[in-house]
């Protein structure tokens, strides 16, 4: 249920972007993002090991994937996340049945609330981008478009800690050459793309961004020597481009998605002369938002 996802070329988008535009929608499953493609390999694993607790650090997504997952096989899920991560994924992680714990302050802190609790329990600390599995499961994304690549030549992806970037971007590597891989991020988060093209980790003090899934203020050392070899590029977008991309999703595509899923649009409404008359493949990464929130941006936020 969480592979195969619609891809389908939009041309009212494309119109509205001066390009052609393919989108990959990830929010078509259960938990409403690409997380489970990983966590469905994480949970497979513990069981097949006898293994019956994890615990992971989440903005959203990931800890309602895990739990999702984590049910068939009697996983006991915990969750660590942020106060600030939004409460509709929150809510979803309770009602799976998974212990969340809040914390005060960013995701930087979670992940390491959660690697004192792996600790002090004994049990599987999943780490979004590090293990393995996430990689994996990412990387059947990029399976799924590499038979399309010779209709489209760059990919898009928001690279939060950055298994989708690193896993899609190696599959395309291998088998699409062709198809270059740009990475987005926003202005109020930017460790990753800094790091990119520094060549190094470079970490922030902080996050200031409505695209809570990619906050992360310290990259992995291991995750960026991976996106180094298979990114072609890394950007960045302001906050009101993300909005916009928001609003055009939703008006020439259907989907409400996150401000993480918008980021690849964004990217196309900031540079439009890079991307004239090219063949993009955005990834929507997920869907999980606060109707609350989505209103105040599609309704409220003045127009691009």
């Amino acid at each position: 249920m969480f592979l195969d996802s619609p891809l389908f070329r939009c041309d009212a988008l494309g119109r509205a972007l001066g390009c052609a535009v393919s989108i990959k929608l990830e929010t078509a499953n259960p938990v409403r993002s690409f997380k489970a493609r990983g966590t469905e390999l994480v949970a497979s694993r513990l069981s097949d090991q006898g293994r019956t607790a994890a615990v992971c650090a989440s903005a959203g997504n990931l800890g309602w994937a895990l739990a999702w997952s984590g049910r068939r096989p009697g996983i006991e899920v915990t969750v660590v996340a942020s106060r600030r991560a939004p409460a509709a994924k929150l809510d979803r992680i309770r009602a799976l049945g998974a212990a969340l714990e809040v914390v005060d302050g960013d995701f930087a802190m979670a992940r390491e609330r959660a690697a004192d609790i792996a600790q002090r329990r004994g049990v599987r600390l999943v780490e979004d981008s590090l293990d393995i599995e996430t990689c994996e499961g990412a990387a059947t994304i990029g399976l799924e478009l590499a038979p399309r690549a010779s209709s489209f030549d760059a990919v898009l992806i928001a690279p939060g800690g950055g298994a989708m970037a690193t896993g899609v971007g190696y599959v395309l590597k291998a088998l699409a050459p062709g198809a270059e891989v740009i990475c987005v991020q926003p202005h109020g988060a930017p460790a990753m793309t800094r790091s990119w093209h520094e060549r190094r980790v470079i970490a922030t003090d902080s996050t200031d961004t409505i695209a809570d899934g990619v906050v992360g203020r310290h990259p992995i050392p291991a995750v960026l020597d991976d996106l180094l070899h298979v990114a072609g590029d890394a950007v960045l977008v302001q906050e009101a481009s993300i909005v916009a991309a928001i609003r055009m999703l939703l008006e020439h595509a259907g989907p409400v998605v996150e401000p993480s899923a918008a980021l690849g649009v964004a990217a196309v409404l900031e540079d439009p002369d890079r991307f004239a008359g090219r063949h993009l493949v955005t990834i929507i990464c997920g869907s999980n938002v606060d109707l609350d929130d989505n209103h105040r941006w599609v309704c409220s936020w003045p127009r691009w």
